[in-house]
């Protein structure tokens, strides 16, 4: 685990569309409108995010390795054959919660200087 931490601490800060992507996809194999869905929903349409952007993502995500194009579909009649869906890593998962800690932290901090509300 130490080895797949310092790979993903080489990742970090992970652009924001990049981590909501990997939070869509921690549950689920998901398409890119799914994706899309998902984010949206999930920040309660503070976040929409493009084709554009998910789509550049998705690609330098595949390189990365944070996620992969999976082979398995549903249902011919609960799906379309033009989607393509992907799945988190475990190199993925990884970056995410590092990423997640990091973000953490400094909540922490900013709480520590009364900068969010709650206990420090």
């Amino acid at each position: 685990m130490a080895d797949r931490t310092a790979e993903a601490d080489a990742l970090l800060p992970l652009p924001a569309a990049t981590l909501h992507i990997l939070l869509a996809l921690a549950g689920d194999d998901r398409h890119g409108y799914g994706i899309i869905q998902d984010v949206a929903l999930r920040t309660g349409g503070e976040l929409k995010l493009s084709a554009g952007t998910l789509y550049r993502s998705i690609q330098r995500m595949l390189e990365q390795g944070l996620i992969v194009e999976v082979r398995e579909r549903p249902a011919p009649e609960l799906d379309d054959e033009r989607r393509r869906y992907y799945r988190i890593t475990a190199d993925g998962l990884t970056a995410a919660k590092e990423e997640a800690r990091r973000h953490a932290q400094l909540v922490r901090m900013a709480r520590a200087k009364g900068v969010v509300p709650g206990k420090a």
